[in-house]
């Protein structure tokens, strides 16, 4: 099963010991999923080299043999 500490959300309220338990940030929870960053790895530079190439075919001339 999945880790309890990254699913539970941390309640603001004193523990046992008197502490309040701090949020996990939202940069760390990312970098802990490694499912998350293998589609983020795929996902992103695809996303550019699309962008890309749709960029390159629009800017280049049209040939004057088309006219």
């Amino acid at each position: 099963m999945a880790d309890s500490k990254q699913t539970q959300q941390p309640s603001e309220e004193p523990d046992t010991t008197g502490q309040v338990e701090e949020r996990v940030p939202v940069m760390q929870q990312i970098l802990d999923n490694p499912f998350l960053l293998l589609f983020l790895g795929i996902t992103i530079p695809t996303v550019f080299y699309i962008l890309w190439g749709v960029m390159e075919i629009a800017t280049v001339p049209i040939s004057p043999l088309a006219r």
